[in-house]
């Protein structure tokens, strides 16, 4: 796997977080890749193998997983809140222009982010989520998140992980939910093997309604005329077909790519996710 250098910054209400700093051509727009809602920076670590050297990647913890700390009051894990937490970081690192690669909730503060500094986006991926979230893939996520569990053995965590995923990602082989495992899951001190998020996270998904009454399609729609790829994963319970298309209409310039025998959400590392990826930071590139 590709070297990185970890880098930490101070969130407005004093939370120290951490980001991997992955090394790249000084000269592109470095790449922020943010994870979805239970993930951590290790989601990004074979995209950052792949790409860097070429791109410089940052891929963060958000507050309340992996290497960034938990934050004090459960209702600061709320998309308004990382989305200030994330603009202290382009701050703190200088940075004028970047390349947006965001998974579910990382898609979602991606949008954000442009809908608030357009002009610092040089292109955007949005994996799997839209504007428009289905009812059955917000159910299935609160089935799982906040639910506390210990695994004896690497194993364990991945047969674990495979029953509560297994429908998204049916052509998973066991290697590869141990290679999960070992991204979603840390070994403590006593040798269990557990989440590697703070289960407070999921208070705010548990207030009645807490999904609804916000109108994400503007800042989707400030994705226009940048370069900007939709992964769309074919058996996706949170981001439909309809939505997709939706999306490709209103967003000029979105190329929307359906992932084959994915649910929610992509790998990134799917044959046809690395093709759009491609087509993606070429478009970047002749964008200047």
């Amino acid at each position: 796997m590709a070297a990185w250098v970890d880098g930490y910054w101070w969130s407005k209400d004093g939370l120290r977080l951490h980001y991997r700093d992955y090394a790249g051509d000084a000269a592109r727009p470095p790449i922020l890749c943010i994870p979805g809602l239970t993930r951590n920076a290790r989601d990004f670590a074979e995209v950052a193998a792949r790409l860097s050297g070429d791109w410089r990647l940052i891929c963060v913890d958000l507050r309340g997983r992996g290497e960034s700390a938990y934050a004090k009051d459960p209702m600061t894990y709320v998309p308004l809140t990382y989305l200030h937490d994330l603009e202290a970081l382009l701050k703190e690192l200088d940075l004028a222009r970047i390349v947006l690669f965001g998974t579910s909730l990382g898609g979602m503060l991606s949008a954000l982010l442009a809908s608030t500094g357009r002009e610092r986006v040089a292109g955007a991926l949005i994996n799997d989520v839209g504007p428009v979230l289905d009812s059955a893939g917000l159910a299935r996520i609160r089935t799982y998140v906040g639910r506390n569990a210990s695994f004896p053995t690497w194993m364990h965590a991945a047969r674990a992980l495979a029953e509560v995923h297994g429908a998204a990602h049916p052509q998973a082989l066991i290697e590869d939910w141990l290679s999960m495992a070992k991204r979603l899951c840390r070994l403590t001190p006593a040798g269990r093997i557990v989440y590697d998020y703070d289960m407070k996270l999921a208070e705010p998904l548990r207030v009645p309604g807490g999904e609804s009454g916000f109108d994400m399609w503007p800042a989707f729609e400030s994705l226009a005329n940048r370069p900007a790829t939709l992964l769309h994963g074919a058996h996706s319970d949170l981001l439909s077909a309809a939505t997709a298309a939706e999306m490709a209409r209103r967003i000029a310039g979105l190329e929307v790519v359906t992932v084959p025998g994915a649910g929610h959400a992509p790998t990134l590392v799917e044959p046809e996710s690395v093709s759009a990826i491609d087509r993606l930071l070429a478009r970047v590139v002749a964008a200047g």
